[in-house]
């Protein structure tokens, strides 16, 4: 494949396959369709690019698994066929990726595993890790336990959000659809096919229509999951699924669906993000090296430059960087707690395992997460 613009070039893909295209309009997984959008993901991979999936589909697998024609209203008998339906969806994922000798992890999150801080990072290491052995990691959402106060809603919003917590550089949006349209295509003549625009603009929204009964999104989500995506500077392709080797042709930068931009550079972005979420929740002194690092070099901070600690923080929790002159100079999402960082600070990060029993990270702040002021 040979490098390409628009985002065809990029390192990091997240591909997002709804329910639609994945169960053959809710008859049960379409094995046929799934095998070629594998064989496509494998050639990314072989491209050079990091693949994280985000698979709709295991309600209506478990549907068809059991027999069921009408999808159910009960919250537990929901639950419930998505474990059945799951397994089902990883069995197949699985089955496709081994024949090109590659392992995929199953990744089922929830609302609350992006809320928590702690559980943020510990599921962006994971994720991380995944990647960096070759594995093809299959995200879900745990539709078997999620309650309506910790349900993301649809697997768009998923997708746009596992983005941010891989940093991707592009989402891609697979769905029965050729894009975005300005109106209803199949009701209004007048309607025209949108190529490009920028991501979260309201103009586009007004255009979006509503999903099919076979899953919870529509190009309404499709389009909120872009905006998410952007947070970290993440452009989204909306494309169908049903295109022939539609990942392989838009990695050779061809133009197909519709593509939406950020409006900032991604590390940008993702700080402009961070900065916004979090609350200062405790603080750290450094000595003059380390300051001179993260103010000049633009590294991450180590736990050997840490002076002192103040506050109760948690894992995941932003804390504020103060120089030896008592000025705050970053702040960042802090890879450990205020008790564990006491414990490490002065120290170098070979002898976190030492000091702790157990190592998260070597750095105190990854300087990804980490915000000048």
């Amino acid at each position: 494949m040979k490098p390409a613009a628009n985002k065809a070039s990029a390192r990091r893909w997240v591909v997002k396959i709804g329910s639609a295209l994945l169960t053959d309009e809710g008859r049960g997984l379409d094995h046929a369709a799934i095998h070629r959008w594998v064989d496509q993901m494998a050639a990314l991979r072989k491209a050079g690019i990091d693949v994280v999936l985000v698979s709709s589909g295991s309600i209506v697998e478990g549907m068809s698994r059991l027999g069921l024609e009408r999808r159910p209203q009960p919250v537990y008998q929901l639950q419930g066929l998505a474990a059945v339906g799951q397994m089902g969806l990883i069995q197949v994922y699985e089955s496709f990726f081994q024949n090109h000798d590659t392992h995929t992890a199953q990744i089922l999150m929830t609302r609350e595993d992006f809320a928590n801080r702690a559980r943020y990072l510990n599921a962006r290491s994971t994720l991380r890790c995944l990647l960096g052995w070759g594995v093809v990691p299959v995200v879900n959402e745990n539709d078997s336990v999620a309650t309506d106060e910790f349900r993301l809603g649809d697997n768009d919003t998923l997708a746009g959000l596992v983005a941010n917590l891989v940093e991707a550089e592009l989402l891609v949006v697979l769905t029965d659809q050729d894009g975005l349209y300005t109106a209803n295509p199949s009701t209004d003549p007048k309607a025209k096919f949108v190529q490009s625009g920028k991501s979260g603009n309201p103009e586009l929204l007004a255009m979006a229509g509503e999903g099919s009964s076979h899953g919870r999104g529509g190009m309404r989500t499709k389009l909120t999951a872009a905006a998410l995506a952007a947070r970290s500077g993440a452009a989204t392709r909306i494309a169908s699924g049903r295109e022939p080797e539609v990942l392989t042709r838009l990695a050779n930068g061809e133009s197909v669906g519709t593509l939406l931009v950020p409006d900032r550079a991604p590390l940008a972005a993702r700080k402009q993000w961070l900065a916004g979420q979090l609350e200062v929740r405790g603080r750290v002194t450094l000595d003059a090296g380390a300051s001179e690092v993260l103010t000049t070099s633009g590294k991450s901070l180590l736990a050997v430059g840490v002076k002192a600690v103040d506050g109760d923080f948690k894992r995941g929790e932003m804390v504020a960087c103060y120089d030896p002159e008592d000025q705050e100079i970053a702040r960042g999402m802090v890879n450990y707690s205020a008790e564990e960082t006491r414990t490490i600070m002065g120290h170098p990060s070979e002898r976190i395992i030492e000091l702790l029993g157990y190592v998260d990270e070597p750095e105190l702040i990854h300087r990804d997460n980490l915000v000048l002021i």
